[in-house]
């Protein structure tokens, strides 16, 4: 592929990322009962908070894939950071598509989000390929916790979102685990921790506006 054609079709992710109309490649996880049980006002707006929030959440994954891509030493490597990433597009798809059901909007921020997330994946990137695949991992990891949490919270009767957000946290696992085992190192604890407060402001932010 052309350098200029794939310029192309990293600035039509970037653009989809940040201001809607992701397509996933794998049909959105549907809930037998979806359409079926109403929620209440307060129970709506709750949900389509959270939803807001893993929709931010692949907009970051979007844009540190992109980046992490760009500077990709090994031709394997970069091969199982695009699968990934694809991945990741079918959940931003899935997240928007939830959210707008719920009578809601993704977060207003997604530009500051997906540059932000773009410049730590290219520091992760400058760092090398085991660097860079650490990030992913403990980034996985700290997603999958985070999607956990949100399995929690979200209500008992919103059953479409809870399906939608098990399938993502399997997928995230696997992603996790497909940069350890490409040769990804564990990050030390003080970047762990940063992430881990970079995350708690993004989430906090992205849940209301």
């Amino acid at each position: 592929m052309f350098l200029s054609d794939r310029l192309i079709i990293e600035f039509d992710t970037a653009l989809k990322s940040i201001s809607g109309g992701a397509h996933s490649r794998r049909s959105i996880p549907i809930n037998e009962d979806h359409g079926k049980i109403s929620l209440s006002e307060a129970e709506r707006t709750h949900a389509a908070g959270l939803m807001r929030v893993n929709h931010v959440g692949e907009v970051c994954a979007q844009a540190l894939y992109q980046s992490q891509k760009l500077l990709a030493r090994d031709p394997q490597i970069q091969e199982m950071l695009n699968h990934s990433a694809q991945e990741e597009m079918d959940h931003l798809a899935w997240c928007e598509t939830r959210v707008k059901e719920l009578g809601s909007h993704t977060s207003y921020l997604n530009p500051f989000w997906y540059a932000g997330s773009f410049a730590i994946g290219l520091l992760a990137g400058l760092a090398g390929d085991q660097w860079s695949l650490g990030f992913v991992a403990e980034t996985e990891k700290q997603v999958e916790n985070h999607l956990q949490s949100h399995l929690e919270t979200l209500p008992e009767n919103d059953q479409q979102s809870r399906t939608i957000v098990k399938q993502m946290r399997l997928d995230e696992i696997e992603h996790g685990k497909d940069a350890i085992d490409a040769g990804g190192v564990v990050l030390p604890p003080v970047i762990q921790k940063l992430m881990e407060a970079s995350s708690k402001l993004m989430t906090s932010t992205a849940y209301k506006i």
